[in-house]
């Protein structure tokens, strides 16, 4: 066979890789308003950068007729490029090729790339579109399926890891998207679940459609599982992309550093944006755009839990992560859901050398029943034992309220945060003054002829004696008082103090997080 025909042959099997399931599927993958894998990628990445793995494996399957179905790089097309000039390793199931499903090939060719990404420190993005396990292939299959769970389990704290949710993701796929770090999806395009609606239905007699039953909707305000839900495939990778710029490439690497913003900017507007009224809500996030780096602010898990507030930023061109109760949401009360999903975030920070800056407002825990049978108790333990387990810079600014155990969780001093302020708005007590008052004088208040008139001279006093951040300022739990103009100089001078912080926990094998 001459060169000419050798390389004509190459160029036919590229040509037949690209084409994936054939122009038919492809264009019925359009008309459901979805992206081909390729198409993705190009998105993805920067242009021309995209570099493939294993274009010509085929699978090994002999039943079921499937000898007549081999498909050139068979249901996954897997590589590395850049976004913006940094390397990441990408997968990209691809849905004309029986379905997406996943068999011996596909899992071999994702955990290849894996593995490629933990040895060379770069993230890995996982863009999914399957219909699930290879049911052809058996408990083939299923191998395939623990070997990505094991390298998503290894990589964890590593190397950041993405999951996009471009169409179905159903059964036993959930889980390896739920191992990373963050999940994105696509409304009305994209779902998730482990069962289907025709199993629920047979079980429950529950009549449930896909969208209703794990749409983008559905994870990304009830059950958490979706960190980011987007309108389009575009947005979708528009935001992988913006993600990527706040995190370090691997965990021996500190986060890109993106200089801009006056680092000792003020802004008068803080000094009023906390009601006189400590009963009246103010928006948290307000507060953040005014203190960080010009639009830098990058929000994750916004429509869940939203009483508790995180997210990216930059603070002086660093990257930091941001915690912050949300007073306009409940009060700013933690509950079960809130301190899992700030307890996470935390955990991921401290991973990957990201400061923590936290922004304290809140009440204590939200009481009732249904929390207390729910496990409020654990889960609030997952944000403490968080916080407690990170040593990256950890920073706080207590805002107004901070009662009680909550007190205590949002990265206290008592818990190695290393540089903690208050505005002189800040109340600092083991509960809010009527609750104190009703406890501590309950005799008085009983024996009193003008109970209401002399409940509120107690409530008074102890405001002006507990009520305030002096009491803790003078024992070194806040490291000082200020005006809440100069909070963003404040912590950006706090940030460069702690660039070499150095910190340790007891040497074992692991914690035991109360999951």
């Amino acid at each position: 066979m001459s060169i000419k025909t050798k390389t004509e042959r190459l160029t036919e099997l590229k040509a037949k890789s690209r084409l994936g399931g054939g122009q038919a599927r492809i264009d019925a993958q359009h008309k459901k308003g979805r992206l081909t894998a390729r198409e993705r990628l190009d998105m993805l990445l920067d242009k021309g950068s995209f570099r493939e793995v294993d274009a010509f494996v085929v699978h090994r399957t002999h039943d079921f007729g499937l000898d007549e179905q081999k498909f050139t790089g068979d249901s996954v097309v897997t590589g590395w490029g850049t976004v913006e000039g940094r390397l990441v390793y990408v997968y990209s199931q691809d849905f004309t090729v029986f379905g997406g499903s996943l068999g011996e090939v596909h899992a071999e060719k994702i955990c290849k790339i894996m593995d490629m990404a933990m040895k060379n420190g770069a993230p890995v993005i996982g863009l999914n579109d399957s219909g699930g396990a290879r049911i052809q292939e058996g408990v083939v299959a299923l191998a395939g399926y623990s070997d990505i769970f094991l390298r998503n389990t290894l990589a964890s704290g590593v190397i950041p890891q993405i999951s996009a949710i471009m169409g179905p993701c159903a059964g036993g796929a959930v889980y390896s998207p739920a191992l990373t770090d963050f999940i994105f999806m696509t409304r009305k395009t994209s779902y998730m679940f482990v069962t289907g609606p025709d199993v629920v239905k047979a079980v429950t007699h529950e009549d449930v459609t896909q969208e209703e039953l794990g749409g983008a909707s559905v994870h990304s305000e009830k059950s958490g599982v979706c960190h980011f839900a987007a309108e389009s495939e575009a947005d979708t990778l528009y935001l992988i992309r913006k993600l990527l710029g706040y995190l370090p490439q691997n965990n021996m690497e500190d986060p890109p550093f993106v200089a801009g913003d006056d680092p000792l900017r003020m802004e008068e507007a803080l000094n009023s944006i906390v009601p006189d009224d400590p009963n009246k809500p103010y928006d948290v996030k307000d507060a953040i755009q005014m203190i960080v780096d010009s639009g830098s602010f990058f929000e994750i898990h916004e429509n869940y839990a939203p009483n508790v507030v995180v997210g990216f930023a930059r603070l002086g061109g660093h990257s930091i992560g941001i915690v912050a109760n949300q007073p306009a949401v409940l009060a700013g009360v933690l509950d079960i859901d809130a301190s899992e999903k700030a307890a996470r975030f935390v955990r991921f920070c401290d991973s990957f050398n990201i400061p923590i800056v936290t922004f304290e407002d809140v009440p204590g825990f939200l009481p009732g029943t249904y929390q207390e049978h729910h496990g409020v108790i654990r889960s609030g333990a997952k944000l403490l034992y968080a916080y407690c387990e990170a040593t990256v810079p950890k920073l706080t600014v207590i805002t107004r309220k901070a009662y009680g155990g909550a007190y205590c969780v949002m990265s206290s001093k008592h818990i190695r945060s290393d540089a903690n302020f208050a505005w002189p708005t800040a109340e600092i007590a083991v509960m809010g003054p009527d609750g104190a008052v009703s406890i501590i004088f309950r005799k008085e208040l009983d024996a009193a002829e003008d109970p209401v008139q002399k409940k509120a001279e107690l409530v008074a006093d102890y405001k002006e004696k507990f009520a305030n951040p002096y009491v803790a300022a003078q024992r070194g739990y806040i490291d000082d008082v200020i005006e809440p103009k100069e909070t963003r100089p404040r912590l950006i001078n706090a940030l460069e103090m702690l660039s070499n912080k150095r910190d340790a926990n007891p040497a074992k094998k692991h914690g035991n997080i109360p999951l």
